[in-house]
């Protein structure tokens, strides 16, 4: 019964004074007190490390933020960064604008608006937790691989298919309220899986290594 976890790691605040909704988009960067953010989850591992945690295996979402979030937790773990694209941010319509009152009532938009619980304006939950599910479990076997039982790897992503990942783990609906994601900046949500090659799911724990920086900051998708 080979165990292992795989911390999910979200990305640091971002530079973003437009309120834009980044998405996929390229070339959006951690902003200083998110470089800050992504130093304080790489302390907090290599603080693990001296507790007698094993990492083994580093990912990241292909996307610019999470890259640069998984440089200083590299340096600390002197790990390679695996870039792993079934982490990545989901497609949304909306992607490049400012959504506000105006665009909100554009008729334009309206087809994407039909269906919040799907959600009709992007990828659906349910393909986000599929391979969320997928790259999550085959993390751990390659995990077990490297290091043996026990062994541990990090995979840097994003909020929401951080968040729709724990709503099922948990036995919880997917369809949310954004303002109620437990998914802070630079949090740790973390899935140990008691025998890498069977199905049962996974336990979760919660932490936020970089909570001093939070006071005034917009925790919100786009932040």
């Amino acid at each position: 019964m080979p165990s292992a976890t795989v911390h999910l790691l979200r990305h640091g605040q971002v530079h973003n004074p437009d309120a834009i909704v980044y998405g996929r988009m390229p070339d959006y960067h951690l902003s200083e007190l998110g470089a800050r953010m992504a130093e304080a989850a790489a302390a907090d591992f290599r603080e693990r490390v001296n507790q007698g945690d094993r990492y083994v295996l580093l990912a990241s979402s292909p996307l610019t933020r999470a890259r640069e979030t998984a440089e200083p937790v590299a340096r600390e773990l002197g790990l390679d960064v695996v870039t792993e694209e079934r982490i990545i941010e989901p497609r949304n319509h909306f992607q490049g604008l400012h959504v506000d009152e105006k665009v909100l009532s554009n008729p334009r938009h309206w087809p994407f608006m039909l269906n919040p619980l799907r959600p009709s304006w992007g990828e659906p939950y349910r393909g986000q937790v599929a391979r969320m599910a997928e790259a999550t479990r085959d993390l751990a076997r390659r995990a077990v691989e490297i290091g043996g039982d026990g062994a541990q790897a990090i995979a840097v992503s994003h909020q929401l298919p951080i968040w729709l990942t724990r709503l099922s783990v948990e036995g919880r609906p997917l369809p949310h309220d954004p303002r109620r994601r437990q998914c802070n900046l630079a949090s740790i949500t973390s899935l140990t899986f008691d025998d890498v090659n069977e199905p049962a799911v996974p336990r979760v724990s919660y932490r936020e290594p970089a909570a001093r920086y939070y006071t005034g900051v917009n925790q919100l998708p786009g932040s």
